[in-house]
């Protein structure tokens, strides 16, 4: 036998798998219409239970742990099948139909928007972005953003949550765990940092160098040329610029903005001082309303999964079974729970699809919580 015969075998054998399977759902099809009808439980985790260990007694010893993961991925997708038929349609999903159809059909072009920062910040940019005419209230912390919202203060966030060269904004990610909130909206923009001093000064007397620890990342490499140079971190880059210009020291400098220069009077020693000039940060626009706006094409979701074998990969499966490119994968532990993480997920799916919907109605069967962020487009 050549390989062209093996193949056919083996095309034999995939066509009565496939028959099989089929007739083994359409058999779920008909238990789900009992359970039904008789208030009963999709997941028996007994029978379930005892089922496997059955399988594993009767496959041959070195095909038991293919066995195993065959046979409780098969269980899975009968126990997706099953919900499906009895709950065609879930809460969540009515949820996100009623917000398609009740949010304003153009993004506004004013509005209350919270920032962390002062006046120059880099979230004051990407407002000018968002917004034709936007209202900052700004706060101290990324904190104070997700409070306003929550409290009504502001209609909308702005919050970085990635940059291009430094990663994740993690103290972000983590706020994302206890604040009820949705992304309606993001922009990348592009971060240009620059070394600004007081009016005179010459970048051999600088002694101190302030910004935010971001910053600070992505200039890493022209930090590395200043010798005696003392780094120090704060809240933002603009109040790094707003601090220069309010210090009588002479020796003090701020990584910020070139429009921090000129809104504190600051002149600019050093231009573009960032590792890379590809250098984004990219910024969730956030609400306490659910709003999806025309054009979403993008979604966020977090999840605590089960701290057992394979959880994630069941997860990750099903994007790939159904084409959906997943973008951003970020963990982070969560407090109290020795070695257990949330996993945030960006997608790119639309949220008109039929494959969108299908989708949300499973993951909410795979996790111990399900958090759906939103379905938002992005400005680049």
């Amino acid at each position: 036998m050549d390989l062209q015969d093996y193949r056919k075998q083996i095309d034999k054998v995939d066509d009565e798998i496939l028959r099989l399977f089929t007739e083994r759902m359409r058999i779920c099809g008909e238990i789900a219409g009992y359970k039904m009808q008789n208030n009963l439980p999709v997941f028996d985790a007994a029978r379930e239970r005892n089922k496997l260990a059955n399988l594993y007694e009767k496959a041959d010893g070195d095909m038991r742990t293919y066995t195993n993961v065959l046979f409780s991925l098969l269980f899975e997708l009968s126990r997706l099948h099953q919900k499906r038929i009895i709950a065609p349609s879930t809460e969540l999903m009515r949820q996100i139909e009623r917000a398609i159809e009740e949010t304003d059909k153009s993004f506004p072009e004013h509005a209350v928007i919270a920032c962390q920062g002062v006046e120059g910040a880099y979230s004051q940019l990407a407002c000018g972005k968002l917004f034709a005419v936007p209202n900052i209230m700004y706060f101290n912390s990324f904190e104070g953003v997700f409070a306003a919202i929550g409290k009504g203060l502001c209609r909308f966030g702005l919050l970085p949550i990635e940059n291009s060269t430094a990663g994740s904004v993690n103290k972000v990610y983590d706020l994302m765990m206890r604040y009820d909130f949705h992304i309606v909206r993001s922009v990348r923009l592009k971060v240009d940092h620059n070394l600004l001093a007081k009016k005179g000064t010459k970048i051999e007397d600088i002694r101190e160098i302030v910004s935010h620890e971001q910053a600070i990342n992505q200039c890493a490499g022209f930090l590395s040329t200043l010798k005696n140079v003392k780094i120090t971190v704060c809240e933002n880059t603009a109040a790094a610029a707003k601090m220069v210009a309010e210090s009588d020291r002479t020796d003090l400098a701020a990584l910020s903005s070139r429009s921090c220069a000129e809104i504190y009077g600051l002149d600019c020693l050093a231009a573009s001082v960032q590792d890379t000039g590809n250098n984004y940060t990219r910024f969730i626009c956030i609400s306490r309303k659910l709003e999806i706006y025309p054009g979403a094409d993008k979604t966020s979701i977090m999840m605590v999964i089960s701290h057992k074998p394979g959880s994630l990969y069941k997860v990750l499966s099903r994007f790939y079974a159904m084409g959906i490119n997943l973008v951003k994968l970020e963990s982070r532990p969560l407090p109290d729970r020795d070695f257990e993480f949330m996993f945030y997920f960006d997608l790119e799916t639309p949220v008109y699809s039929d494959k969108f919907s299908k989708l949300i109605g499973e993951l909410d069967s795979l996790s111990e919580k399900f958090k759906y962020l939103g379905s938002y487009s992005e400005i680049v």
